[in-house]
């Protein structure tokens, strides 16, 4: 399959930036390995780098985006690398990482992103984190009695010194970020639940607003904005709709859905879809899947490719190739067994993924994504299934 070229072009450029700073003796480390390693300079001799995309070209792709969300994403080329082999050769396009809001931004993830051809997808969580691995449907009393996190404060204003420099820390990166905000709202596992602690019907949407008019007013265009609930399974009485802020304050509208005890993607994904179209017609990523290990799992995997080619209005998906011992509640890889990791391989194998044909040019000059010398340790350690 075609890698997508805009992002192969990124990484002409990342690796670009990197003998850069290392010339200037800025100490960058966020490629995985020494910027002067055999080839490199050769390949960028005579080249200024690429054109820094707009998001715009990413909205609307002409394929699917294939992504990942691995322990150390976005920054082990490792991790990458196995990915590829185990995925049968096919690269992602799209790495999954997350953040807590006690935690700052390193804009050296987006450099990473991008060296790995791949489009960064941050789910930026506003709570001071939480237990990794909860037991199977246990709701923890710690991970939602956060009642400095909120809904009320955030409009407030109480936040708002921290997502301006946040803002303005990816407006100066100028590269495209899918940016999933305060997701799985429709749940009550997360403090930003309207249903927990000491929020209100309506206070989401606000807190969702004001973050994204603070993002606005520090020039963070190039923010894709990914609002994105829990499939209604385990919420089935929990209205969507109140949750949306709008089509002006949202690009993508994003999913979290996993195989339980489910034979196809549809059964998993199908309600949920039809609810969110009742309301808005942006692009569907699936932000968080995978197939939990019982005996529908192999049938649900061997499905899900072609259920996606049957619904053109999933743009993406994102697998979880995490377990239990690198932060998921349980063991979602599609490596957890050889049939499962066959069929991954031959159902990937038959998607059209995206090329990244851009929908239109930009002339914005390029500007490296610069940052601190990345290291897994800025990656949030926060919560994923």
């Amino acid at each position: 399959m075609a890698v997508n070229a805009v992002l192969l072009s990124a990484l002409s450029y990342a690796v670009y930036a990197a003998v850069v700073s290392n010339a200037q003796n800025t100490g960058y480390s966020g490629l995985g390995g020494p910027p002067s390693s055999p080839g490199v300079l050769e390949r960028l001799k005579g080249k200024d780098g690429p054109t820094v995309p707009s998001k715009d070209q990413f909205l609307h792709p002409d394929g699917i985006y294939y992504g990942a969300a691995t322990k150390l994403a976005p920054y082990d080329a490792r991790e990458v690398e196995q990915l590829t082999t185990d995925a049968g050769g096919i690269r992602p396009t799209m790495a999954s990482y997350f953040l807590s809001w006690n935690q700052k931004f390193n804009p050296a993830s987006i450099t990473a992103a991008y060296a790995h051809g791949t489009l960064p997808v941050l789910t930026w969580e506003p709570w001071q984190g939480g237990s990794m691995n909860p037991k199977p449907d246990e709701i923890l009393k710690s991970n939602i009695d956060q009642p400095a996190y909120r809904l009320a404060n955030i409009t407030a204003g109480r936040f708002d010194t921290y997502i301006t420099q946040t803002a303005e820390a990816i407006a100066a990166a100028k590269w495209p970020v899918v940016l999933r905000f305060a997701h799985e709202m429709n749940g009550v596992w997360y403090p930003w639940s309207e249903r927990v602690n000491g929020n209100h019907a309506g206070d989401y949407v606000k807190a969702w607003r004001h973050v994204h008019d603070l993002f606005q007013q520090a020039g963070a265009t190039n923010v894709i904005w990914a609002w994105a609930p829990n499939i209604i399974r385990p919420a089935p009485g929990v209205k969507l709709s109140p949750l949306y802020p709008g089509d002006a304050y949202v690009d993508w509208v994003g999913m979290t859905g996993y195989g339980v005890r489910e034979k196809t993607p549809e059964t998993t994904f199908g309600p949920t879809i039809k609810r969110i179209q009742a309301f808005t017609d942006k692009p569907i990523v699936i932000m968080e899947t995978g197939a939990q290990i019982d005996s529908s799992q192999l049938s649900w995997v061997t499905s899900f490719f072609p259920w996606l080619t049957r619904n053109p209005e999933v743009i993406g998906f994102i697998w979880t190739e995490k377990d239990r011992t690198t932060g998921a509640n349980a063991d979602w890889r599609f490596t957890s067994s050889a049939a499962e990791k066959e069929a991954y391989q031959a159902g990937l194998a038959t998607l059209h993924l995206t090329t990244g044909q851009p929908a239109t040019t930009t002339s914005t000059a390029p500007t490296s994504p610069a940052g601190s010398a990345a290291s897994p340790s800025a990656s949030s350690t926060g919560s994923t299934p």
